[in-house]
């Protein structure tokens, strides 16, 4: 990953900002991107005292424009993108179908899905004219088998994998690769939209971050003539 350039959405906490610590440790360029500004200044702080290459750019990955903004600043920051990382993600504790409503729908399928569509509309052009690339997007197991996560979510989630698989297909001949992360329960800030929380035992078994980080390293650290269109994660207890 030496002097690769490598874009994280969703790096202001949880998975995202796992992925974003182990880039830079490994040697990449990375631009760190989150809706929370003070979270990615202190990531930032964090990753330079060690001598690697972090910057930051606050951008909210539900609108387009942010999108743009980023994908351009990264650019004229680090150079041109090698890699996306989108890590973004959110659910919420009224996911029964009879606590749901449109406006919950919306959101959810808005953070999750239109999301990374709208980052990856940023950054292929780029990447289809040098004709290299590589999108990695975290999903999750919800989005592959079904569960309690909630109507919205695993819509969102199965979509995800949906948009990457086509991706792949369309843009393979010019270089582009994807992968589709889908994590277990992992221990993050996520944890507290659900309806009930997981109890401490659950808790010591899930996953942690730095788990789903570890995989993208070493998805992101395969040669171009590699792809792995998508990758299941588990705690070991599943």
């Amino acid at each position: 990953m030496q002097n690769q350039v490598a874009l994280v959405i969703g790096a202001s906490s949880g998975i995202g900002r796992a992925c974003a610590t182990a880039l830079a440790r490994e040697g990449a360029r990375v631009m760190a991107s989150a809706r929370r500004a003070d979270r990615l200044q202190q990531l930032q702080s964090e990753i330079s005292s060690s001598g690697a290459v972090l910057e930051v750019f606050p951008a909210d990955a539900t609108k387009m424009n942010d999108m743009v903004k980023l994908a351009e600043f990264t650019r004229e920051k680090l150079g041109e993108i090698d890699l996306m990382v989108f890590a973004t993600g959110t659910n919420t504790p009224d996911r029964a179908l009879t606590r749901l409503t449109p406006p919950i729908w919306d959101r959810m399928v808005s953070v999750n899905l239109n999301g990374a569509y709208y980052a990856t509309s940023a950054v292929l052009p780029a990447m289809r004219s040098r004709r290299a690339g590589h999108l990695i997007y975290i999903s999750s197991i919800s989005g592959l088998v079904p569960d309690v996560s909630g109507a919205a979510y695993q819509a969102s989630k199965r979509g995800l994998l949906g948009l990457a698989h086509a991706i792949r297909v369309e843009e393979k001949e010019n270089g582009i690769r994807t992968c589709v992360i889908c994590p277990g329960l992992v221990d993050t800030e996520i944890l507290q939209f659900r309806p009930v929380q997981p109890d401490a035992a659950t808790i010591a078994k899930a996953l942690k971050p730095e788990d789903i980080a570890a995989a993208v390293l070493a998805v992101a650290k395969l040669p171009a003539r590699v792809v792995v269109p998508e990758l299941q994660i588990l705690p070991t207890y599943l």
